[in-house]
């Protein structure tokens, strides 16, 4: 089988987490992917660690847990283009790339004739995709874009914690990653639109911009209603019970997404009562009384254990799941099952890889099996050789 960009090359110029996140999944579909790193240090999260992958014989390796997570599947060459030598290369490698991806302030590289006015003039059609914090034009441009400083500036952070507790970010560097998906989407778009007309474009993607995009619904209820969201820890804003609650033993994660399933919920529960009480008999009633809502299921939840009630209500057909720990689901069975968890085989004196999968499952252009993140230069010769000034 071939993959889905088979022939497709990519200069990447990014380095951290959205933009590489971007590249890395274009990779798994089979495109390839030319990383240029910073001589000597590499993409900034080498050194975000511990932890590092260490050799059979002890010693440390470039390779951290962060850069592992956004960098399967890639090349890598070590280029200094603030240097006239180094600018060339970069010229050289983009007459055989498809795709440029970079994330360096805005002005940055047009100082060094290397911006896509500069490089789509040696690549007929080419593909120019820049991932900035705050755009590429506006009065926060010149501003560096940092995960966490976009989490707090976009609004994430003021809806997610505790009702009374401080502002709090997503566990991982989720704004980062949303953009990197976007970026990727434009990236394909861009792509069909070549096939169609030979011609190229600039995809232009702000981890600001992004941010606001996947506030969903919890900006559009404010611009609908006027009113501002709040936190509200695990509770949803437009659906009850939609929420964690307290069993016997645990915490078990709950969803009742309509009446009909809230119906069931408290038949389990052995409180069917509970359906037709007006103050629960809707949606929209429960979300208006959701407190005394909560304090009528907690009892009856803590008459058993999470795992007890996670059972019987799957089998009535009531969404609901235990809140499991990272090792928890790195354990689960399915996690292996569904090609989300990989191990690569020992080599050049590594030991076994773990890392995890791609989710996309395609029948005809399936993903590239995961291939080792590159040491920081790995490929500089081959890449040199096939690419470099004539």
């Amino acid at each position: 089988m071939t993959n889905s960009l088979d022939g497709i090359r990519i200069l990447d110029l990014s380095r951290i987490l959205a933009a590489p996140t971007a590249t890395q999944l274009l990779a798994d579909l089979g495109a390839e992917v030319i990383k240029v790193e910073r001589p000597g240090a590499g993409d900034d999260t080498r050194s975000w660690a511990p932890p590092h992958v260490t050799r059979t014989d002890g010693t440390e390796t470039d390779l951290s847990g962060y850069f592992l997570s956004a960098n399967r599947g890639k090349q890598s060459i070590a280029v200094d283009f603030t240097t006239p030598e180094g600018a060339e290369i970069i010229r050289a490698l983009v007459k055989h790339c498809d795709i440029v991806v970079e994330n360096y302030k805005p002005g940055d590289l047009a100082r060094r004739g290397l911006d896509y006015d500069d490089l789509a003039a040696l690549r007929p059609g080419l593909i120019w995709c820049s991932v900035t914090g705050f755009g590429r034009h506006g009065a926060d441009a010149d501003r560096a874009g940092y995960d966490f400083i976009v989490q707090a500036m976009g609004g994430i952070m003021s809806l997610t914690g505790d009702p009374d507790g401080p502002p709090m970010k997503v566990g991982v560097g989720i704004a980062d990653v949303m953009c990197g998906m976007y970026a990727a989407t434009g990236i394909l778009a861009a792509l069909h639109h070549r096939d169609r007309t030979g011609e190229g474009q600039r995809v232009d993607v702000a981890l600001y911009d992004a941010q606001l995009a996947w506030l969903i619904n919890g900006a559009t209820n404010m611009l609908v209603s006027g009113n501002a969201p709040r936190r509200l820890g695990n509770r949803h804003p437009n659906i009850a019970p939609y929420q964690t609650i307290a069993t016997g033993d645990g915490v078990l994660a709950l969803a009742c997404g309509n009446d009909a399933q809230f119906a069931k919920l408290v038949a389990v529960l052995g409180a069917p009562g509970l359906a037709d009480d007006p103050r629960f008999a809707t949606n929209r009633a429960r979300v208006e009384h959701v407190d005394a809502l909560e304090d009528a299921l907690l009892p009856l939840f803590a008459r058993d254990t999470a795992t007890a009630w996670e059972a019987r209500l799957t089998e009535a057909g009531v969404p609901a799941g235990p809140v499991r720990s990272v090792a928890e689901v790195l354990a689960d069975p399915d996690t292996v099952a569904r090609g989300m968890l990989t191990t690569l085989p020992a080599e050049d004196g590594l030991p076994p890889i773990r890392l995890l999968g791609n989710p996309l499952q395609m029948s005809a252009t399936p993903v590239r099996a995961p291939r080792r993140p590159p040491f920081l230069d790995e490929h500089r010769d081959d890449i040199l050789r096939r690419f470099g000034p004539a």
